[in-house]
């Protein structure tokens, strides 16, 4: 077969045919660059989709924190606003303590006066 591909060059000068094959020669030498050409493409498009890929992963990953992270603020107030409640109850409690030792000592005074009058 390859002899019928080559039946046209029949009767052309050498010149000729030795531009021809300078030719063919570009022309394979063109080809195998096209092929690696396209193979890098290939390969950087694989990569670039690799890429996009994790990217969109780590959107995801750090929505998902965003929204772990807003939780536990929220629940960080929350526990805030219980310790400042607890904080305020205990201050009451000790206040009313403070008032209650306050009377009883008042009042040990007075049943001591009361029985320094008994005694009289």
């Amino acid at each position: 077969m390859s002899w019928a591909v080559e039946e046209w060059k029949e009767g052309l000068s050498p010149r000729v045919l030795q531009k021809i094959h300078e030719l063919e020669s570009q022309v394979d030498k063109l080809k195998k660059e096209r092929q690696q050409r396209q193979y890098q493409l290939e390969t950087l498009e694989a990569a670039l989709q690799k890429q996009k890929q994790k990217v969109e992963n780590e959107k995801n990953e750090s929505a998902i924190l965003k929204r772990e992270n807003q939780s536990l603020m929220e629940l960080c107030d929350n526990l805030e606003k219980a310790k400042q409640k607890i904080s305020h109850d205990l201050h009451v409690k000790e206040s009313q303590v403070n008032i209650q030792s306050g009377q009883l000592n008042s009042s040990k005074k007075d049943i001591e006066r009361l029985e320094q009058e008994l005694k009289r």
